[in-house]
């Protein structure tokens, strides 16, 4: 039975969503504030993450961050904000989707459903071989990345573009290419969250963009894992 965490300080929401969730087969977990969240996610294994962003405490973005620093589980964010620059910051914070408020039970319910598909599709890729690449090693079945011996936590969209990246060495992938492997579907995320990923990505491998190691930019195209990665 998939576990979900609901955080949102508005008791009559949590009560709402988690009587959805239990219906579709979820075991739902309550947090009230940020901070509370992010200690019950250190402490216990989630399968999705449905986060409010007004929290007491600290707001639903940054304790987006806060749960990113030490796991991969798919957040599903809840908010009233819906331009633009609010999906950039979300994805900057490392959500994996988002429903405005107020928002349809139903639609919620499927779209934490496709988060814990796409998120427990790419922890059972055990059929797979470890990619290496110079420094770089990614282990599809334990879902580990490291460089130069050092472990990487990747979020698990990130590990989704590298594994379909490292797979195709000095192929030009666009940005709808990486989008289909990586996401399947999302009416959240636009081409645009492609280059927010692949940002945080670079980030975290140590990768100059300017000077790449890994990872090249086709202006225009969209990326190319390079084949002398060293």
């Amino acid at each position: 039975m998939p576990r979900a965490l609901v955080v949102d300080d508005e008791r009559n929401i949590r009560d709402l969503v988690k009587v959805y969730l239990v219906a579709a087969g979820f075991e739902v977990d309550e947090a009230a504030d940020g901070p509370t969240a992010v200690e019950m996610v250190a402490q216990w294994q989630y399968d999705a993450v449905v986060l409010d962003i007004m929290l007491p405490g600290a707001d639903g973005a940054e304790v987006c961050r806060r749960i990113r620093e030490t796991s991969d589980v798919p957040v599903v964010m809840l908010t009233a904000r819906d331009t633009e620059a609010d999906k950039v910051g979300l994805l900057d914070a490392g959500a994996d989707d988002y429903v405005t408020k107020p928002f349809s039970p139903p639609e919620l319910v499927a779209r934490v459903r496709a988060a814990v598909r796409r998120y427990r599709g790419s922890q059972a890729s055990a059929d797979h071989a470890v990619l290496r690449a110079g420094g770089l090693v990614l282990d599809p079945a334990a879902h580990e990345v490291s460089v130069d011996g050092e472990p990487v936590v990747l979020t698990a969209k990130e590990f989704a573009i590298l594994e379909v990246m490292m797979c195709q060495p000095g192929i030009v992938l666009t940005r709808r290419q990486i989008l289909d492997a990586a996401w399947g579907f999302s009416d959240f995320v636009d081409e645009r969250g492609v280059d927010v990923h692949v940002r945080h990505l670079r980030e975290k491998l140590g990768d100059d963009a300017a000077s790449p190691r890994f990872i090249e930019t086709v202006r225009g195209v969209g990326y190319r894992f390079k084949k002398d990665a060293r």
